[in-house]
């Protein structure tokens, strides 16, 4: 693993965690504007907004609580397979976590966060150490487990704090399904040549 591919990896992250502040700063200044942009449940109108929901948030408080594991997980999943393969993974776990949470989540709630991400990368790292059995993604996949899986349980069993957990648990979904996707040898492998509160938060 070469200088270029941690250089990769570190810009990947900083984009993502860039791209978060920006657009909170800017719901801030406009009076919450971006907020309408979450995940509403069962309408088709609103289905698009699966793919804008994980980079919106509730407040800056909810982006602090969001940037260190997304920078942490998206760097390592950068990492382990380079930014192309982060796009991939961001796309599937956008797909399976955003439509989980809009046919699962109750009624007249707006669901929006980076945590979707979070557990989608943590899903992700942690299934590819199986799925694979590379030596360095195993060691990857027992870090992440050490580190934020006592969260991740809780994280995706049914609450009343008004956490989405719904986006937790879909989110955690869509990344073993990219784990498996991109899968050494699978049919979706990649190239060899390239190596909340409801209302509402994630």
């Amino acid at each position: 693993m070469g200088p270029s591919r941690i250089a990769g990896a570190l810009v990947a992250a900083a984009a993502l965690l860039v791209s978060i502040w920006l657009l909170e700063g800017f719901d801030f200044v406009t009076g919450n504007a971006l907020d309408g942009y979450g995940i509403t449940p069962r309408r088709t109108d609103e289905l698009p907004d699966v793919f804008f929901a994980p980079f919106l948030h509730a407040g800056f408080a909810h982006v602090m609580a969001n940037s260190i594991p997304l920078a942490v997980l998206g760097f390592l999943t950068a990492l382990r397979g380079g930014v192309g393969r982060l796009a991939v993974v961001t796309l599937v776990i956008i797909l399976i976590g955003g439509f989980g949470v809009w046919l699962t989540a109750p009624p007249n709630t707006i669901t929006l966060g980076a945590s979707i991400l979070v557990f989608g990368y943590f899903g992700y790292l942690v299934a590819r150490g199986f799925i694979d059995h590379r030596p360095g993604d195993i060691v990857v996949a027992v870090v992440v487990g050490l580190l934020y899986g006592t969260t991740a349980l809780f994280g995706v069993l049914p609450s009343g704090s008004g956490v989405s957990w719904q986006g937790h648990l879909f989110g955690l979904v869509g990344g073993v399904l990219a784990a498996w996707l991109l899968r050494r040898g699978g049919a979706g492998s990649w190239p060899a040549a390239r190596g909340d509160e409801y209302g509402g938060r994630l």
